[in-house]
């Protein structure tokens, strides 16, 4: 299976359920690999592809709006856009918090989805 994938996507969201968490967005680090099949690069043409710009901005755009308790729930969330939104057969969500716990440098979650056959 051919696989785009994005690494390293810092991305500002209201995450969480402290107070102290909910005074102000926090900075998430996200890793997608998405699954299209198939990736087509010999038609040279990005309508056969998924543009990785597009989900990128979509997720800024989104993420900077909207507030989620939970990273497993924020993960779920942009799994089913990857899904739903750009046509992806298959997706792996790997989303992690900085600097939330004392001597640990990142906390999150790793999910993986795939659509619904029709």
């Amino acid at each position: 299976m051919d696989i785009i994938f994005i690494e390293a996507l810092r991305l500002k969201t209201w995450i969480g359920i402290y107070p102290r968490e909910k005074a102000m967005p926090q900075t998430v680090v996200l890793d997608l690999e998405i699954s299209h099949l198939p990736l087509d690069g010999a038609t040279d043409d990005l309508h056969a592809t998924i543009d990785y710009a597009a989900v990128v901005a979509r997720l800024k755009t989104e993420l900077a709006e909207r507030h989620f308790n939970l990273l497993e729930t924020l993960a779920e969330w942009i799994a089913a856009l990857v899904l739903t939104e750009f046509s992806a057969a298959q997706v792996r969500v790997r989303i992690a918090k900085l600097g939330v716990l004392k001597d640990v440098g990142r906390v999150g979650v790793q999910i993986e989805r795939q659509a619904i056959s029709r």
